[in-house]
């Protein structure tokens, strides 16, 4: 059978989340629908990161088999037909190796997270990132994103719910920038836990707004206890932007 890597683009706010679920409509149900409805095919659609209710995602990858074989941008096309209505497109497909699994071929994972710093409300950016109306250092929450950096056991910045058999991740890279009335936080790191972005962000804007310093971050970091982490920051602004691959 052969097999498909599909990368992925869709707006997260209509959907209960990545995963197939009795209570609403996914991400992974209207992927496979959509399939379905151009070869007539039942197929699994397995993602290389389960993205919760409302996050959004600009580089989502995914796996599939068919079985026969068609040209990639022909699936493309006639799976995002099948699509139409729905915010969820496949902007890329390819045909690869057997061997290539979305999910645990991975060997990174980048995230972004959007901050819009002003008083006036939300149009354009309504449900695609969060508006915090008190001002932010940046420059602040950035020098004390540092301190996450490197393995750590991140069971402060860790949901209850998660299901990861360890808390202990390696987070390569964490960046705040500001680009006029925007903050962007990026975070870059094999695999993350449930929760593990938001928590660290809703943590940083407590930074941002002088209530807490590079200092509590470590201590809230070192306490490994979810009680420890700032408030949890909202899916609106959360997106998943790249999944990388070896060569």
């Amino acid at each position: 059978m052969p097999r498909y890597k599909l990368t992925i683009e869709y707006d997260g706010s209509p959907f209960v989340g990545w995963q197939a679920q009795a209570n609403g409509m996914s991400v992974q149900q209207v992927l496979e629908e959509g399939i379905k409805g151009f070869c007539g095919q039942d197929v699994r659609v397995a993602g290389a990161g389960r993205t919760d209710a409302g996050v959004h995602a600009l580089g989502q990858v995914a796996h599939i088999d068919l079985e026969e074989e068609v040209r990639p941008d022909t699936l493309r096309d006639a799976a995002n037909a099948h699509m139409r209505g729905k915010p969820v497109a496949i902007v890329e497909a390819e045909l690869v190796p057997d061997s290539f699994e979305a999910r645990f071929g991975a060997i990174k994972r980048h995230y972004l997270y959007r901050i819009v710093n002003r008083r006036a409300p939300l149009t354009l950016d309504a449900k695609q990132a969060w508006l915090v109306h008190r001002p932010l250092d940046a420059d602040a929450m950035h020098e004390a994103a540092q301190a996450l950096i490197g393995k750590h056991d991140f069971t402060t910045f860790r949901s209850m719910q998660c299901q990861a058999k360890s808390p202990v991740k390696t987070m390569d890279r964490i960046a705040v920038s500001r680009y006029a009335e925007e903050i962007e936080i990026t975070c870059e790191a094999r695999s993350f836990l449930h929760n593990q972005v938001r928590s660290i962000v809703g943590t940083l804007k407590l930074v941002g707004e002088g209530k807490w310093t590079r200092r509590d971050v470590e201590k809230a970091l070192a306490a490994k206890d979810r009680a420890a982490c700032g408030p949890v920051a909202p899916p609106d602004g959360l997106y998943l932007v790249r999944v990388d691959y070896p060569d």
